[in-house]
């Protein structure tokens, strides 16, 4: 397969990354499960037996024309505990390591197809500046990127973080929440040949 190249050449790509067929159901529950992962799930309540106090009984059972009180920290009382209290839990899913690269395949294989991944031979910049990641982007026609290098550019890294629509990546740290929250994907060909690899 191949796929047009900024310069105007053409890059070969591996069909089985990049001609992949799209599994819409796949890619869904492999989003969701990522997003779900990423939950802090750190939410808790008291119940009754962990609010402290309310050891002895608030007055006598019989004789007072009130209804019969055990304890001060039953859930009908103020401060007293939550009925059904949320306690701390995990929201990871399980996802094997086949269906997140065919999710990733999938995702890749239709962003090629609806001519959404650009691929530039090189991206670097001499300074960290915003306004020359934001200059190739436009001579790109592009608003809404994610960037994907091979290795970590610090000054390009810099130069994009304050754009509001535009993320840089690593081709090792990609993601499918990433690729499929940027209407563009700019890819350079080194990073392009390491997701091959990756995704093989």
């Amino acid at each position: 397969m191949q796929l047009n190249a900024a310069n105007g050449a053409t890059v070969e790509v591996s069909d089985a990354v990049f001609g992949a067929d799209y599994n819409e159901p796949l890619v869904h529950q492999v989003v969701t499960a990522y997003l779900a992962g990423a939950r802090a799930g750190t939410k808790a309540q008291k119940n009754r037996a962990a609010v402290s106090g309310g050891g002895s009984k608030p007055y006598r059972q019989k004789g007072t024309g009130r209804a019969r009180a055990g304890t001060t920290r039953s859930p009908l009382w103020r401060s007293g505990g939550k009925v059904f209290a949320a306690e701390p839990r995990s929201y990871a899913q399980k996802v094997n390591r086949k269906m997140y690269r065919g999710a990733v395949r999938a995702i890749l294989s239709e962003l090629a197809r609806a001519g959404r991944l650009a691929v530039l031979p090189q991206w670097q910049l001499a300074a960290p500046k915003t306004k020359e990641v934001a200059a190739k982007l436009r001579e790109l026609s592009v608003a809404s990127a994610l960037i994907v290098v091979e290795s970590r550019d610090d000054p390009l890294f810099l130069g994009a973080r304050n754009m509001p629509h535009v993320d840089v990546a690593t081709a090792a740290s990609v993601d499918p929440v990433s690729l499929v929250g940027f209407e563009h994907v700019v890819c350079t060909e080194a990073a392009l040949r390491r997701l091959e690899e990756r995704f093989a």
